[in-house]
């Protein structure tokens, strides 16, 4: 395993530091003297070159994110596959990764949580609308920014999901304690793969653990495929059950049972965050399982016809001689499934890597390695301290997973262990490290609902790690609890306003993304039409506000048609008395026109449509929480009055906190 540092590739990378080890390849910060700015370089590792798969994957990777842009996911600036170096040229992010945010917090609120999962759905959904499957999804692949932002790394054993190229085949691939119980057989896997890797993240980052913890990565492979996790709430019982709800249905064992894409969850999560008591219609936790392939009788059936001198005794004995023979061939029964389910896996003997020129704390904090790491401090000037100066056993030697490999670490002449600051302020803090010698040290800030604003959560090297006085120091101090409240605004009325009066309006209203579309009418130019969403409804300051302005042009043809939809709807009461709750979307065609929060009294709700002239489509109107549907055809033909009914659906519905789903869809002319 080559070391790259004080190098330059291709006369422009010049190779500063390692910032990561993986299982193929190794991460340095570099810095490109083109276009003058810190990178961080991905390059396979040297006895990778000749290995057709692990090449291939390299290769997938760049070609996966190159064909992502998204603020969510790390970017890719260059790329080179030649015989003897093979590397990727990244966007160098200046964080830590999710799993030692969650290692140092113990467990992460539930707020933070949702903020967090916020970002990753909408790049996993991202990379899915791109026709990407990620299929190693884990804390230790998202990067934490110091300002709350999380960046989604590591494509390398992604896979095109509409690619031909697709097998039934493949081994089981990804990090165990994160993988698919589909994965884990070794099945075929698309996008509802990373869904269920998504809800492990969830439950680690609530409960500051794995669902499955195993001694072996078998064992934790065979428990994703038939273990239901512990439940949410019992470990901490302040989580909202619709948040635990969101978690156990992208966790079902079944792909078919899970959300079927991240924005479906991403819709629930965002239902949480407006309303922390929703709840939603999942079965917790269930697992349904396949039945098993039958055993056939090992013991005759004479032998359990009584007569009269089948006494106790042998009735006891011959009892305990079946439980005998039948756990015999449980036992029997299991290895077969173990050895079913571990035939790709790797539980041989395996060659030893090269760990001489590393940063210790990197390979003992990388889980892609199953050794036992035994640090032995030497005094040193021609490594760094804390680089690996040699190895035992040495590199190349056969070894089994999980051996003990002894790691003998170079230390400076004067030993410093790294002072514990954790819970002081920074001045404190600082003072404590100086009188250690130690004075190079930068600051990082990061949320912490555990630790008080201010003070020092943690610190990189870690305490007690042996460190040299030249060494910098990285302190994380607690920037306070985060918030992840996603503010919803009211759509104000633009019509008849002029374009620039209608921006300045919706800005003012808090509103950033307005776009205009011009359209023939005989109104002056430049006056706003029509709006989508219409005015009234709820809508995040993100989110697109389309306005159709007028041309000012007249013409003898009709460019646009009129549409009254009067939407009648159903009496639902509470047992309270009130009067149930509910969200009335409104769509044309794929996009949706209105939605807004009504109160399910029997009322009537007028929605009036401008659409375009000639287009025939659809009118789809709904209820969301208690699913009923009506789809009106539209022709584009002429004004129309179009009336929907929904007071029928009152018999189905007991309770809106409990809605029965119906099926009352139909489509009309």
């Amino acid at each position: 395993m080559d070391n790259y540092v004080g190098k330059r590739l291709d006369g422009r990378y010049e190779i500063q530091e390692i910032i990561g080890v993986g299982g193929m390849s190794v991460v340095y910060k570099a810095y490109d003297n083109v276009d003058d700015r810190i990178v961080a370089v991905k390059i396979l590792k040297e006895e990778f070159l000749n290995n057709d798969d692990f090449k291939r994957r390299f290769k997938n990777e760049s070609k996966a994110i190159a064909l992502l842009s998204h603020e969510n996911i790390v970017k890719v600036y260059d790329v080179n596959f030649g015989e003897k170096l093979q590397y990727i040229v990244m966007e160098y992010i200046d964080g830590i990764t999710l799993k030692e945010f969650i290692n140092k917090q113990g467990s992460i609120t539930w707020n933070d949580a949702l903020f967090f999962m916020t970002q990753i759905l909408r790049a996993v959904q991202h990379a899915h609308d791109k026709g990407i499957v990620h299929r190693d999804i884990k804390p230790q692949n998202i990067i934490l920014l110091p300002n709350g932002n999380l960046k989604v790394t590591d494509f390398g054993i992604a896979r095109f999901s509409r690619s031909d190229t697709k097998t039934l085949t493949e081994q089981a691939i990804g990090s165990v304690h994160y993988i698919s119980p589909e994965q884990a057989k070794g099945e075929y896997t698309d996008e509802k793969a990373d869904i269920y890797s998504i809800g492990v993240v969830l439950y680690e980052m609530l409960s500051g653990k794995v669902p499955f913890e195993a001694d072996s990565a078998v064992s934790v492979a065979l428990m994703q495929v038939n273990s239901n996790a512990e439940e949410l709430r019992k470990i901490n019982p302040d989580i909202p059950l619709g948040l635990e709800q969101i978690c156990f249905h992208a966790m079902q064992k079944n792909p078919a049972d899970r959300y079927q894409s991240a924005t479906e969850m991403l819709l629930d999560i965002e239902e949480i965050v407006k309303d922390p008591n929703k709840t939603f219609n999942y079965v917790n936790n269930e697992v349904v399982e396949e039945p098993s392939q039958e055993i056939e009788p090992i013991i005759d059936d004479e032998e359990y016809e009584e007569t009269e001198d089948y006494d106790d005794s042998s009735r006891k004995k011959k009892t305990i001689a079946a439980i005998v023979v039948g756990v015999i061939v449980l036992i029997a029964a299991i290895i077969g499934i173990v050895m079913m389910f571990t035939s790709g896996m790797n539980t041989k003997t395996q060659k030893l890597e090269n760990f001489v020129g590393f940063s210790y704390d990197q390979l003992q904090d990388n889980e892609s390695y199953n050794y036992e790491f035994v640090a032995e401090y030497e005094k040193s000037d021609q490594y760094d301290p804390g680089t690996v100066i040699k190895q035992n056993p040495e590199a190349g030697s056969k070894v089994m997973e999980g051996s003990k490999v002894t790691l003998y670490v170079a230390s400076s002449d004067k030993n410093i262990p790294m002072p514990n600051v954790y819970g002081l302020s920074l001045e404190l803090a600082e003072q404590t490290l100086q009188l250690d010698g130690l004075t190079q040290f930068k600051t990082m800030n990061i949320p912490s609902d555990n630790v008080e604003e201010g003070k020092v959560i943690y610190t990189d090297p870690k305490a007690t790690t042996i460190v040299s006085a030249e060494q910098e120091i990285t302190i994380y101090i607690s920037s306070g609890p985060t918030t992840t409240v996603i503010e919803t605004l009211t759509v104000p009325d633009v019509s008849g306003l002029t374009q620039s009066g209608a921006r300045a309006f919706l800005e003012k209203f808090g509103f950033k993304n307005i776009s205009f579309v011009t359209q023939d009418d005989e109104l002056q130019k430049g006056i706003v039409l029509s709006q989508s969403p219409i005015a009234g409804t709820q809508a995040k300051a993100t989110d697109s506000i389309k306005v159709i302005i007028s041309s000012g042009v007249t013409t003898t043809t009709a460019q646009a048609v009129k549409y009254s939809v009067n939407i009648t709807l159903p009496v639902v009461q509470n047992d309270d008395g009130s009067y149930g709750k509910d969200t009335l979307v409104v769509k044309v065609g794929s996009d949706t026109y209105s939605s807004r929060k009504i109160t399910l009294d029997g009322s009537n709700v007028p929605i009036n449509i401008t659409a375009e002239s000639g287009k025939s489509q659809n009118i789809k109107v709904s209820l969301k929480q208690t699913g009923v549907t009506e789809t009106k055809h539209i022709d584009g033909k002429k004004d129309k009055d179009i009336s929907v009914n929904f007071s029928s659906a009152s018999k189905y519905l007991v309770t809106v906190t409990t809605p029965v789903h119906t099926e009352n869809t139909q489509t009309t002319q």
